[in-house]
């Protein structure tokens, strides 16, 4: 699916500060539907920091948020599940002794009505968790099976399908494939592939660039909390962002995207 025209997520001159450390200052950035979007940045570039302002773990101090041409508040985790925005961190959040449709469902549980209160919908959780699977191809040859035994690719897989399950728009990974093999990591990022073949909007924290130019749409690069710039992974190189994540300059200002605003480190 191509890319939309216009973003789905405008962030604008996001600023927080933590005591005396500014984690970030003035960063914009902007996300599109079908589109899978790398943060890049050495340790305490800001990374982290900016992807909870918008997942809602983080307060900014200052900035705007536009969700679909709108202006909103996130101030919550519910608020930007409320509006499709669904996170995925490096610890994945699953219930190890629960089974796939469990974890699949966790906190948003199909139920039924009993004979003297209402009860989980095991069946339904478990036929839409392989209509979801089959959906993204994911291939868990038991999905009834406690997720503790699953490999971490599988793992990854059913944090990612939990997303898709509930309509997310945005899904925002951390380092998602930090502990993974090498076939791990392929089928993870077909799976990131997959999802923004279906329209989702994808934001990816990574360090590893080999993977970033083969998976990856546009490279945003952060240098302690500013906004260094963004390219086109078409448009660019790795030796050119690799400058810009060392130096915090931006290069090569004749392909930076019309109306958008560019920031230099300091």
């Amino acid at each position: 699916m191509a890319e939309s025209k216009n973003p789905l997520v405008e962030m604008r001159s996001i600023s927080k500060r933590y005591g005396g450390v500014q984690a970030l200052q003035d960063v914009d950035l902007d996300i599109f539907l079908g589109e899978v979007h790398a943060l890049v940045g050495d340790n305490a570039a800001g990374k982290s920091t900016l992807v909870k302002t918008l997942a809602g773990a983080v307060l900014k101090d200052a900035g705007t948020i536009t969700f679909d041409g709108r202006p909103v508040e996130i101030k919550e985790p519910r608020d930007a599940k409320a509006l499709g925005i669904e996170t995925v961190y490096q610890d994945l959040a699953l219930a190890d002794n629960l089974n796939v449709p469990a974890n699949v469902f966790l906190g948003r549980e199909a139920t039924r009505r009993g004979p003297l209160a209402w009860l989980l919908d095991n069946r339904r959780m478990e036929d839409e968790a392989r209509k979801l699977l089959s959906k993204l191809k994911i291939n868990i040859p038991n999905i009834r099976q406690q997720v503790r035994f699953m490999s971490g690719g599988q793992r990854q897989s059913i944090a990612l399908a939990r997303c898709v399950c509930f309509n997310a728009r945005v899904v925002i990974l951390d380092e998602p494939t930090a502990a993974l093999g090498v076939e791990e990591t392929r089928k993870v990022y077909t799976l990131i592939r997959d999802m923004r073949e279906h329209g989702l909007a994808v934001l990816l924290i990574s360090h590893n660039l080999n993977h970033v130019f083969e998976n990856c749409d546009r490279i945003t690069v952060l240098k302690t909390g500013r906004l260094v710039g963004s390219h086109r992974v078409e448009e660019t190189s790795q030796d050119e962002i690799l400058r810009m994540i060392v130096s915090g300059v931006a290069e090569n200002s004749a392909q930076k995207p019309p109306d958008h605003k560019w920031a230099a480190a300091e």
